[in-house]
């Protein structure tokens, strides 16, 4: 029997090639490098020893999964190799009995015997996808929800990728880089996973259950732990290549890593660096893309609507009901219509152009087994690239005090109406916008671990953080340059509802502009502007681990190990956001942001104890339960966060386990949710009173048209301005309450030993969370408003004295409550046919049992169990995404010898549109349900002496996401993102040193 000291064990699995640092958890992968981090490694690698996807914590690996399931540790770097071999030597150990620390747990566990539902993901499942970054492969994942964002979602993300479980939100996620925190990225505030180097990737645990009791408030939905490979011996460069079957997105990575042991192996010195880039997609080069069908009318009667109506043309209005368009010669006048919208499809990435160079050093040495000393710092430089259209215009919003409206007076010399009129138009002559975002992110670690006496083991640690970002974005012009250039001067400079009148004087001197038509280069130069935004977060984090996997064993026949782990942690997070001086004032012509500042401290203690009541007795080969709770106080509340998890595992047989968890989750809000600065954005929306809307709310209309008319608005003849995007304010509220909430979970694993290598797993999961921190969808407002149906959010709708929105708002606030359900069902087989054939099929698979949201505190439920939210939803705004009910991802593998294939699916069940308030249905609707949708990959690889080769082809049949009239792209590149590129193929080489 194995020593049970948590040292110990993780220095069996070190050497065994599946600890954290070892960098080994790769030995039967086709693109990576056997490496040789110890020299006894060479021994396991001619049994393949990865984990397959899917595979849950507690399930013996078939096919290529290694044999122990849960293959990385969360502590720090390892002990040296003379270290590990000598105590394998020592103890006997075989890969089927050791032990090692899951994410879920701060305790050590043998295998099969971990009550969380944990996936494991290794590096040849990331790398066999040809996947640019993590966030690519993510999107596979059945568990992977679509409310954070990724590259195919190119407008206000910044070319950051953050990440979600279940569709809970990006922020109810905890993200971990080698079991501790890491630096999150300034404007985002999530782990941007588009910095993260790939290649140094060594596996992936996703804890699909609440982690907030062990890791803190912020693990509500659970926890993604990405172990990177460290205490390398030998050296590796890999090159990579890929380009679609148009001839775009052109991607490039090299990588390099060089290890060396020293000190008679006491020590180790690693260091690795990556270059990536990919070029990206322009909209106007994928026909299913462009041109765009807005949202306003998604039903279908009256015909279909493209384009902007934010055009090239000056689109002029007035009291008197005058609806007509200019042309940009500034003198043609006809009557407004669907023959003016503009097509800013054309102007549109698709996918963002990144780039991202990426260094890391990793050092440790053993002074003696009390004193390991360990470093890490890693640094990424990662930019981005992406282009809108031409800044659309139609006035000022708060807090600025230029004109909500800009309305030419009757006296204009240009203005041919002979009446005041308000116009709006989109200043094509200062060119396509350009986002440029540019991040610098290090986080550096150090830390000692080692022995103290008597099995009790140590790990201390400080983490340091910083990510500077800067934001640039080009020709989005200033507004009091444009006004001095038409010749317009506010009566009154302090009131946005000031009148304006014609002033030549104000003008520039090459003279005044024609606010009817195009200006020329001089005047466009003049106006025109590019702000620069600037970011920076910090983080320090103290962190202190104390255990002991075999405190004493249980007092009785057939008892087991009793195991305790006590831990602190103090942690500081400091974000500042601060936006161009024209944009915080609100002069400039694009989305007014003002400032953020602000942070917190929290001190933190938890423990846990897990006890193997039995063991290796009659129906009980094991019988273990684990309770775990955590205190946490933060310098924001007076109040202490206490959060604690149960779970029990237990195995009748060595042939099927049950297991089940519950916990309670303690979310405090975070900095953007407490100080964000209030900003205003375009969020997917249909003013309800626009005249092509009214018709679509059925036995509602009437009361919406009523309620329009209260407000001086006629409905069957109104037209909104810039139809599809409502301008919304929102922002922190320092006023927040936690969010609270239970997590539970149960399910069974069966491994027969009568068919070897046979994984199956099923497992209920259910979320509640209650007192959410959201802001209220843009559309539900509205809808909520005129339909009568909650008459107290027409206080957040502001109109402009010509009815047109000028703001809605959405602050942040605790809305109400959030409940989900469902079922993961996870299959694994691996089989030898023959003697240099090997047979493998994964799967895992999740339905969606339930998913409803309280969006008004005391408020009804909404239902969005197999929703596709086509105007964004009640966690992610701003974006169109689904929520299927059923996802599924297979792969199956076939290797002979050196060389192996693997064809992998990725599956997308059909969803019904919501529009945030209801689901269409076909008696309403011309188009109202999405397709379930199949893409297929497939692989290619062999290892040649030192050489790795491998080529593959994503997206085989070239299929083109599902249309959706999401007012962007015509589909949701949250949810569809992978098929936005249609067919890509790559190629990869390495070599091995």
């Amino acid at each position: 029997m194995m020593n049970t000291s948590r040292r110990h064990l993780l220095l069996c699995a070190s050497i065994l090639g599946v600890g954290t640092l070892s960098g080994t958890a790769f030995a039967d992968s086709t693109t990576q490098p056997e490496h040789r981090s110890h020299k006894v490694v060479h021994h396991k690698a001619s049994t393949p020893t990865t984990a397959t996807k899917g595979t849950t914590a507690a399930v013996a690996a078939p096919a290529t999964t290694s044999s122990v399931a849960v293959p990385v540790a969360t502590t720090a770097p390892a002990y040296s190799s003379r270290r590990r071999a000598a105590l394998l030597e020592s103890q006997g150990v075989s890969g089927g009995t050791e032990r090692m620390v899951v994410t879920g747990s701060a305790l050590a566990s043998s295998n099969n015997q971990n009550a969380n539902p944990v996936q494991i993901v290794t590096a040849k499942q990331i790398q066999q996808t040809g996947a640019t970054t993590l966030s690519d492969f993510f999107a596979r994942i059945p568990s992977i929800g679509g409310t954070g964002t990724n590259n195919s979602e190119t407008n206000g993300t910044g070319g950051a990728s953050c990440t979600d479980i279940r569709n809970l939100g990006s922020n109810r996620v905890l993200v971990l880089i080698d079991g501790k925190r890491a630096t999150l990225n300034g404007q985002t505030n999530c782990i941007d996973l588009n910095a993260l180097p790939i290649q140094q990737i060594a596996s992936v645990e996703i804890l699909k259950d609440g982690g907030s009791e062990l890791y803190g408030a912020d693990a509500v939905s659970g926890v993604i732990n990405i172990k990177m490979r460290h205490d390398l011996s030998d050296g590796n460069i890999t090159i990579r290549g890929g380009i679609t079957g148009q001839g775009d997105n052109d991607t490039g990575m090299i990588s390099a890593y060089k290890g060396w042991n020293f000190d008679h192996d006491k020590g180790n010195l690693t260091l690795f660096g990556q270059y990536m880039t990919q070029g990206g997609v322009l909209q106007r080069n994928r026909s299913w893309a462009n041109p765009v069908q807005l949202t306003d009318n998604p039903v279908g009667s009256g015909g279909e609507t493209f384009g902007s109506g934010y055009s090239n043309y000056t689109h002029v209005q007035s009291a008197s009901g005058l609806n007509a368009a200019v042309a940009p010669d500034g003198k043609t006048v006809s009557d407004w219509g669907t023959n003016n919208r503009y097509d800013y499809g054309r102007h549109q990435s698709l996918i963002n152009q990144l780039q991202d160079a990426s260094l890391s050093g990793d050092f440790h040495y053993e002074f003696n087994r009390h004193a390991n000393l360990y470093s890490n710092v890693m640094y990424s430089h990662r930019t981005s690239s992406s282009y809108m259209a031409a800044e659309p215009f139609d006035g000022s919003v708060p807090p600025s005090t230029l004109p909500s409206v800009l309305t030419v007076p009757a006296n204009d010399p240009n203005n041919p109406f002979g009446q005041d009129v308000d116009i709006t138009k989109r200043l094509t002559e200062l060119g396509d916008r350009r986002d440029e975002n540019a991040t610098d992110t290090v986080t550096a670690k150090v830390g000692i671990n080692g022995a103290i006496a008597y099995g009790w083991d140590y790990d201390l640690s400080y983490t340091y953080g910083s990510n500077m970002s800067t934001d640039h974005l080009e020709n989005v012009g200033s507004y009091t340059n444009l006004l001095n250039a038409y010749g317009l001067q506010q009566v009154d400079p302090s009131s946005s509802t000031s009148a304006l009148v014609y002033n030549p004087s104000v003008c520039p001197s090459f003279g005044c502009s024609n606010p009817f038509g195009t200006m020329g280069s001089q005047a466009a130069s003049y106006v025109n502007y590019n702000t620069n935004t600037h970011s920076h977060y910090q983080l320090r984090d103290w962190n202190l681990r104390i255990n002991n996997n075999h405190v004493t064993t249980m007092p009785w026949k057939g008892g087991g190990d009793l195991g305790i782990a006590v831990g602190f942690e103090h942690r500081g997070e400091q974000l500042t956001n601060t936006p161009d001086e024209l944009i915080s004032s609100g002069q400039s012509l694009t989305n007014t942001v003002l400032p953020t500042s602000g942070g917190f401290d929290v001190t933190e203690g938890y423990a846990e104890a897990k006890a193997t009541l039995l063991k290796n007795v009659f129906l009980a080969k094991d019988l273990t339960v684990d309770v775990q709770g955590r205190a946490s106080g933060y310098s924001t509340t007076s109040d202490t966060a206490k959060n604690w998890k149960a779970s029990i595992n237990w195995a009748p047989t060595q042939d099927i386990r049950f297991r089940g968890t519950i916990g309670t989750s303690y979310r405090q809000p975070n900095v953007y949710e407490l100080y964000g600065g209030q900003s205003l954005s375009y969020n997917l929306a249909n003013d309800p009173c626009d005249a092509a809307q009214v018709g679509t709310y059925g036995g509602a209309a009437a009361t919406v048209a009523a309620t329009c008319a209260k407000q001086g608005i006629n409905s069957s003849t109104f037209h909104q301005s810039g139809t599809g995007q409502v301008p919304t304010l929102g922002g922190g509220n320092a006023h927040l309450a936690p969010e609270v909430g239970r997590t539970y979970t149960f399910g069974t694993i069966i491994t027969p030993r009568w068919i070897p290598n046979l994984s199956i797993s099923g497992e209920f999961w259910h979320y509640s969370v209650n007192h959410t921190i959201s802001a209220l969808p843009t559309q539900y407002i509205l809808d909520g408003c005129y339909t009568g149906t909650n008459a107290s959010l027409c206080n957040l709708v502001n109109r402009l004295s010509n009815g047109q929105i000028n703001t809605v708002s959405a602050t942040d606030q605790n809305t109400g409550a959030l409940h989900e359900s469902g079922v993961d069902f996870d299959f694994d087989y691996r089989i030898r046919v023959a003697r240099h054939d090997v047979l493998s099929v994964s799967n895992n698979f999740q339905y969606l049992l339930n998913y409803t949201q309280q969006l008004v505190p005391g408020g009804a439920f909404t239902n969005y169990t197999g929703a596709l939210l086509y105007a964004g939803g009640p966690n992610n705004a701003n974006a169109s995404y689904g929520i299927p009910r059923v996802r599924d991802y297979a792969t199956f593998g076939w290797t002979h010898g050196a060389f192996t294939a693997t064809y992998m699916v990725q599956f997308i069940g059909g969803m019904r549109w919501n529009d945030q308030s209801e689901f269409l249905n076909s008696t309403t609707a011309g188009r109202y349900k999405t397709p379930m949708m199949i893409e297929q990959d497939l692989t290619l690889a062999y290892r040649w002496k030192k050489w790795n080769f491998e080529s593959g082809i994503n997206n085989i049949t070239n299929k083109k996401p599902p249309f959706v009239a999401s007012g962007v792209d015509n589909s949701a590149g949250a949810t569809y993102g992978s098929f936005y590129q249609g067919r890509y193929f790559f190629l990869q080489a390495g070599l091995n040193f």
